[in-house]
């Protein structure tokens, strides 16, 4: 996740050169990183190395502790994920050393169907693994929320009208009857496979080379994995990761679910006007559901689809 953050400390550039010239780059090669994470200031060490520091909060070292844990096992699986060269744990801020991806951020924002696919295949290498791991700091996450008490307590508070609020609340009944009663195995999830965690073949057709950033990781739903991509995306990323017509509109209500179960309880959030992902704004995700729908049918929206007076 790309987030705006003050200038690192002179003794945070300290440790980056130390590191770098512990693995044989001057510090000359050393350069912040032009994409920033949430959880930590990120370092480019020459061609070939990448270092993130976590930031001064316990939480956001936990992040970093966990992606030390998660991502040999991914690397394990086949997925692609960069390797890890080094973990640090001797202070209030871990740092880890990975190897440098090849392939760049999606250009503006927009992973192609050929990225998107080749995400659902990594996906499936993850999300396919037995016994599902017991991994050191990735916490279990149960599936069963039930967002439509929220839903009442919008409209109490003025965000939603009685009828939009009813209309919603019966949306959720109609998903519920969809979804099988049994909850499905919870599996291990990346957790955030939004663009700006994903790098992509710039010179060809935009495939996905690395999956990055694993902070996020739980054992949960696998549903959860795909409502974390714009709706539009859904589609591809589920034909890669083997989905097939008999099983897409379950599929679809699971992933559905939790996209407004995330959505509508944010409708009463602050603006993030710093944030980047896709869904940081409090209206996104609604707006991202309309943009799917309007992609449907290309018309709908146009002057010309309407008979005027």
């Amino acid at each position: 996740m790309t987030v705006a953050r003050a200038e690192p400390s002179p003794g945070l550039r300290a440790l980056a050169a130390r590191i770098a010239r512990r693995h044989g780059v001057p510090a000359s090669r050393v350069a912040r990183s032009p994409a920033q994470g949430e959880a930590a200031t990120v370092w480019l060490l020459g061609d070939g190395l990448v270092l993130k520091v976590a930031h001064r909060d316990p939480a956001f070292a936990a992040d970093l502790r966990k992606e030390a844990v998660v991502i040999p096992y991914a690397v394990g699986l086949g997925v692609l994920t960069p390797e890890i060269v080094e973990f640090g744990d001797d202070s209030e801020t871990p740092h880890l050393l990975l190897r440098r991806a090849p392939g760049a951020p999606p250009h503006g924002g927009e992973p192609s169907p050929a990225a998107h696919r080749e995400l659902g295949r990594q996906l499936a290498l993850l999300h396919g693994a037995r016994p599902v791991p017991s991994l050191p700091g990735v916490p279990v996450h149960p599936s069963g929320h039930d967002p439509r008490p929220g839903i009442d307590r919008l409209a109490s508070a003025g965000y939603l009208s009685a009828g939009l609020a009813g209309w919603l609340a019966g949306w959720f009944d109609d998903l519920a009857a969809r979804i099988p009663a049994d909850p499905p195995a919870p599996v291990l999830v990346h957790g955030d496979v939004s663009a700006l965690n994903l790098l992509v073949d710039g010179a060809g057709d935009g495939g996905l080379t690395a999956l990055l950033d694993w902070g996020d990781a739980a054992v949960t739903d696998p549903a959860v994995e795909f409502a974390k991509v714009p709706p539009r995306g859904v589609a591809d990323v589920l034909a890669g990761y083997g989905v097939g017509p008999d099983e897409a509109d379950v599929w679809w209500a699971r992933v559905l679910w939790h996209h407004l179960s995330w959505a509508v309880p944010r409708l009463a959030d602050p603006p993030r006007p710093r944030a980047a992902h896709w869904s940081a704004q409090p209206a996104n995700r609604l707006l991202e559901l309309l943009r799917y729908y309007a992609g449907l049918f290309p018309d709908a929206g146009s002057m010309r689809s309407q008979r005027l007076p």
